[in-house]
């Protein structure tokens, strides 16, 4: 199991254990105080209460908790299939799918959809909350997703995406009209201290992270990017772009609270995917269509 561990700052000092697990494991209340009392945080390297208060400087280390979880049952939810093998599936998820079961979101997801449809079929490497889930991308960004029937493709498509093989473009809609044609954001993103919710450009317990952007078309108020990945941190578009004054349209969390054309979530998605086959070696490259509300967007501008 993976673990995390975080030293307790003057901000939390007070806080009760289960809403400070709740905060930094994106759990939700509930579910953290199962992971405390299934014995996977610890306090200082002891067992404590849900109810235990915080002290500074104190040391809580979470275990992940892959199989601490409700059962997870298959559903019958439409795909959109772009490709499929005896390996792997890429689907193009829609805006609003969680991509897998976690705290308030145990049906519905695309691990849902992929246990009826493939139902043995996926790998299981990530436990039994993530069945067949390499690579993930947020509920309300839509896109393309491959996902590995069993767990030899499952090591080979993680170990293209941590050695960076894995080709990842996006197209994003910000605000503000961005200036440079091309350029490169090398930022090095970590968890907000003020907001463990959110990520933020920080020097601080950060891991680097670089995004190549290109400009499509701008508009009067909007632009329209290209966003390639080179590494692949929690919201790293999101987080790179408002840093740099761009907030991507929608995007409630990193940029303005509110968005007069009423997006759910940001104005971004998952346009290509390319990979070395795990089982043939052959280089795939699939591209997914615009989704419905992006293109009516971009009419709209015009």
């Amino acid at each position: 199991m993976n673990k995390q561990s975080f030293v307790v700052k003057d901000m939390d000092i007070g806080k009760r254990l289960d809403v400070f697990v709740a905060e930094n494991g994106n759990l939700g209340r509930s579910f953290s105080k199962k992971h405390i009392d299934s014995g996977l945080v610890t306090v200082n390297d002891r067992s404590e209460k849900a109810s235990y208060k915080l002290k500074v400087n104190d040391i809580v280390k979470m275990e992940e908790a892959k199989d601490i979880a409700p059962d997870i049952l298959p559903e019958n939810i439409e795909l959109d299939i772009l490709y499929e093998d005896d390996a792997i599936v890429v689907i193009n998820k829609p805006k609003g799918m969680v991509v897998h079961p976690a705290p308030g979101h145990f049906s519905g997801t695309l691990v849902n959809a992929l246990m009826y449809r493939n139902k043995d079929n996926l790998s299981s490497i990530n436990g039994v909350l993530r069945l067949g889930i390499v690579h993930r991308i947020d509920r309300d960004t839509s896109g393309l997703i491959v996902t590995a029937k069993n767990d030899t493709a499952h090591k080979s498509l993680s170990e293209q995406l941590s050695e960076r093989r894995v080709k990842k473009i996006y197209e994003a809609i910000t605000i503000n009209a961005v200036k440079n044609d091309s350029f490169q954001i090398n930022k090095p993103i970590g968890r907000s201290e003020r907001d463990r919710k959110k990520m933020c450009v920080t020097e601080k317990n950060s891991k680097e992270a670089i995004t190549n952007i290109k400009v499509i078309e701008r508009f009067r108020a909007n632009t329209l990017i290209e966003a390639e990945l080179i590494t692949g941190r929690t919201h790293q578009i999101r987080v790179h772009m408002a840093h740099m004054g761009y907030p991507l349209l929608g995007d409630t969390v990193y940029g303005p609270e509110k968005c007069k054309y009423k997006l759910q979530g940001q104005a971004l998605f998952a346009k290509t995917l390319g990979f070395l086959h795990p089982t043939s070696g052959e280089y795939i490259e699939i591209e997914a269509r615009r989704p419905e509300y992006f293109e009516n967007l971009l009419k709209s501008f015009k």
